[in-house]
């Protein structure tokens, strides 16, 4: 017994490393995203009381003087606390044009001493006329909140509590992430048309040759996805390689080069190119494995090579290719250098608008909530797999 411990601890000693690299760089990046994207404590810790004072408020005319004091006082200590930016930019996403008045009503707000404080603000800015600017506060200071997935599959929350649509011209998630799926299949099925012949050719050639043409595969695997993605620029571009050769035996004129590039085409093109080798590799090991024997016997019986194809080896072949499909449609959902480097503003993915969130305008919990979707939206496909093909079918070499 105490030398099964032992083993035991020995065992978890050696796995421990591991563990704590997976939970420090996936597991808690993971936690952190999927709590900001309903947990906003900004504005509620700035403006407690002025909340406090919303709590009861009918929402249809203007709030009393309780709330304009609270405001006005809260307002001042967040600007001396550095903390009005984070505040007025929580806001200014849910009425715009509140950022400015948040400020310029802090800085206005430095030198006055006492009210009546409705009076005050409404002279600094006609925004504190508008109940639209108190139901902005009163929303912003949820500590917890779903207004960010509302806002990432075009939704939003009326004043009343009601949900509605976006309105059309702000209706820019759903159209993406669309546009994410459609590419995401397109891809997946241009790889296994690319990758099937190419495993199949691998793993029915003489070990020599087979070894070759598999270090060709593994190739872009040494290569930096950045240069990789940076080539296809090179040969796309109007003035690129493709429209030279192109030109050059005749297939169009001068005047008739084709646009492949920083469009869905070159989003598609450099992609195809990125992922066909995570289809190669679980087709190649799948078929490796079957005997040549089962083409010969199914010829043997009469059966034509289609035939024997789609009755004999295709079914064989079906957990690489459930794996290589799973595995390429995950892996082009979330992409996000390729659509940003080659793709233009009509090839962009969803990835590239949960960056923008994160490094440019800083809404993380919005980036939190499109990155929650996506994740949802994987779970789901793995259980689909599972329930229709059977995970323990899954095969990835």
């Amino acid at each position: 017994m105490i030398g099964s411990g032992r083993e035991r601890f020995r065992a978890l000693a050696l796995v421990l490393p591991l563990l704590l690299f997976i939970l420090v760089t996936f597991i808690a990046p993971l936690a952190t995203m999927l709590v900001r994207s309903v947990h906003d404590p900004v504005v509620a810790d700035a403006l407690p009381e002025t909340l406090a004072s919303l709590a009861e408020w009918d929402g249809e005319e203007l709030p009393g003087e309780a709330a304009y004091e609270a405001v006005a006082r809260e307002l001042v200590q967040a600007r001396e606390n550095r903390t009005l930016g984070q505040v007025a930019g929580r806001v200014n996403r849910l009425e715009s044009g509140l950022r400015s008045v948040f400020t310029r009503s802090a800085r206005s707000l430095r030198d006055v001493t006492d009210g009546p404080w409705r009076g005050v603000l409404e002279e600094i800015d006609a925004a504190w006329a508008d109940p639209a600017t108190w139901h902005a506060v009163r929303a912003a200071g949820q500590r917890f909140t779903a207004r960010h997935y509302l806002n990432a599959v075009d939704m939003q929350r009326l004043p009343g509590g009601s949900v509605a649509r976006q309105p059309e011209e702000r209706r820019i998630y759903l159209p993406l992430l669309w546009r994410t799926l459609v590419v995401s299949a397109v891809i997946t099925i241009l790889c296994l048309a690319l990758g099937y012949p190419v495993a199949h050719l691998i793993a029915n050639a003489p070990e020599r040759r087979a070894n070759l043409l598999l270090a060709l595969v593994l190739v872009p695997f040494w290569t930096s996805l950045l240069v990789r993605t940076t080539a296809w620029i090179v040969l796309l571009q109007t003035q690129g390689v493709v429209n030279d050769l192109l030109l050059a035996i005749g297939l169009i004129g001068e005047d008739g080069r084709l646009a492949m590039i920083y469009n869905m085409t070159g989003t598609i093109i450099a992609m195809t190119h990125v992922l066909l080798p995570f289809m190669v590799l679980p087709l190649y090991s799948v078929m490796r494995a079957i005997p040549g024997q089962y083409m010969n016997a199914a010829a043997s019986l009469g059966a034509k090579p289609a035939q024997a194809f789609f009755r004999v080896y295709w079914p064989q072949t079906l957990p690489g290719v459930g794996a290589g499909s799973l595995l390429v449609f995950i892996l082009a959902i979330g992409y996000y250098i390729t659509p940003a480097l080659v793709g233009g503003s009509s090839g962009q993915l969803i990835s590239n608008m949960v960056a923008y969130h994160m490094q440019t305008s800083l809404n993380w919990g919005l980036a939190g909530a499109l990155g929650g979707i996506l994740l949802a939206g994987v779970l789901a496909l793995y259980l689909l797999y599972d329930r229709l093909v059977g995970i323990e079918r899954l095969s990835l070499g």
